[in-house]
């Protein structure tokens, strides 16, 4: 029984492994989102994250572009990791599945995975050096606040009381406690 539910919990835990990136890349509005709803760049600061955050005119001036170019690239980053994931999942539904290519493609997807969490990680980097220090306290306490595995608790302090405050809702990214 474990040998067939083996590989169902190693995609499982593929699977969990990009909620972190996630979670981050859903806290702003996709670029063609906010086309499709006529906002243009004029219009002030269209992510609800940062609206929260309370950022200047002056900082958005400089924080969009980036965000803008962050998102393409993890959009991209993301439909290759998502390639591999429906390459994976043909390789374990095959009738006779090859551990070996198996592996092989679990490889390439942490692969995949761990550039996504590297365009994360320089992103939040980049942004950091544009917020103040409270804006900066309070992004990483939201972040902390809401990146626990899928219906698990977050990384520290608990949700009771958080549900629907702020951009970062977590009941917009899974199920409720």
């Amino acid at each position: 029984m474990w040998k067939k539910l083996k590989p169902l919990l190693i995609l499982l835990s593929i699977t969990l492994n990009i909620a972190f990136v996630a979670i981050w890349a859903a806290h702003a509005v996709p670029t063609h989102l906010r086309d499709w709803r006529g906002v243009a760049h004029e219009e002030g600061v269209w992510c609800p994250l940062h609206r929260q955050l309370g950022v200047t005119e002056a900082q958005w001036g400089e924080i969009e572009p980036q965000l803008v170019e962050f998102q393409k690239s993890a959009r991209a980053q993301c439909a290759q990791v998502n390639r591999l994931r429906g390459e994976l999942i043909d390789l374990v539904a095959a009738p006779e599945p090859d551990r070996n290519a198996i592996r092989a493609k679990q490889k390439e997807i942490l692969a995949g995975q761990r550039r996504m969490q590297e365009l994360v990680i320089e992103h939040l980097l980049t942004e950091k050096q544009l917020l103040t220090p409270e804006q900066q306290e309070q992004l990483f306490q939201m972040m902390r606040s809401q990146s626990g595995c899928a219906g698990h608790a977050p990384m520290t302090g608990g949700m009771r009381g958080r549900r629907g405050k702020g951009p970062m809702n977590r009941s917009s990214f899974g199920p409720k406690e």
